[in-house]
């Protein structure tokens, strides 16, 4: 009986308690606009680093571990394979030169992730670039960048002809490794 006295005074001391405040109460939201206007300036100075071919400026915007995927099927790089593939063009004095034509920014509540899109003036014509943003040491660092083509609905049908081989040729590696 002393047991079971025992075991309801601690759960009402407990029940008793003031409930833990949630995390979602505790952070304190992010300045929207700062965090906008910093990652604008990270991804304005990235690409004028690979403009003005700036090897580790250009690296240095994006984090130890992070990935960008080309246009291609098969470019899904990680950072050091990426240094490889791009050391070439900035070695010749000018990477690539992508010029921002639209924006959009979506950073998180805590301002330790964001996301973004952008459509990009390039020599392939108009691209999307996508991606993620985390907070580094206090800084703004590509974690993950996408480049596509765009290709208008219209036109879908040319494009997949001309894929056509050459991913059927893919999709039959990647379903039967060896």
């Amino acid at each position: 009986m002393k047991h079971f006295q025992l075991i309801l005074l601690i759960t009402f001391i407990v029940s008793c308690q003031s409930p833990r405040e949630s995390k979602t109460e505790n952070f304190t939201p992010v300045n929207s606009e700062k965090a906008t206007g910093e990652i604008n300036t990270v991804l304005d100075n990235w690409h004028k680093a690979a403009a003005d071919a700036e090897f580790n400026t250009y690296f240095d915007f994006m984090t130890t571990d992070g990935i960008f995927v080309g246009t291609d099927s098969r470019e899904n790089w990680g950072i050091e394979e990426f240094k490889k593939f791009a050391k070439p063009y900035f070695d010749r004095g000018t990477a690539w030169n992508f010029s921002t034509l639209e924006r959009n920014i979506y950073p998180s509540d805590q301002a330790e992730i964001a996301w973004f899109d952008e459509l990009l003036e390039t020599w392939m014509g108009i691209c999307r670039g996508s991606g993620v943003m985390v907070k580094v040491d206090g800084e703004w660092k590509i974690k993950h960048y996408v480049l596509s083509v765009t290709i208008p609905n219209a036109n879908i049908n040319e494009i997949v002809k001309i894929n056509r081989e050459i991913d059927s040729s893919l999709i039959h590696k990647l379903r039967n490794p060896q």
